[in-house]
């Protein structure tokens, strides 16, 4: 991922409903939740959704999939572990101290 796909990802999660959506999704697990679901859950009216699930859409870290006459969306665990990879991919690999006590 190139830092400029880095920085829309960043842009669309750096809002709070969005960042509560991509949550919510993330803990909802790979057979998502249809938009009425979403909306209820979070309080949030069903056009101001629709932007905020076509912004984490475009950026990746949604999919949609028609079922019938709902929409499920669900978190995109690829383009998640694309952007933690990104964002981690030259850290120190430090160890933890367990129990350091001065001796």
């Amino acid at each position: 991922m190139d830092s400029t796909k880095v920085v829309a990802v960043l842009s669309a999660l750096a809002q709070e409903t969005r960042l509560g959506i991509f949550r919510l999704l993330m803990k909802a697990g790979p057979d998502g939740m249809s938009a009425g679901a979403i909306a209820k859950e979070l309080g949030v009216v069903a056009s101001t959704l629709s932007h905020h699930l076509s912004l984490l859409e475009h950026a990746h870290l949604v999919t949609s999939t028609r079922s019938g006459r709902h929409v499920i969306y669900a978190s995109n665990l690829d383009g998640a572990r694309l952007l933690i990879d990104f964002l981690t991919e030259d850290a120190i690999d430090v160890q933890p101290s367990i129990g350091c006590a001065a001796e």
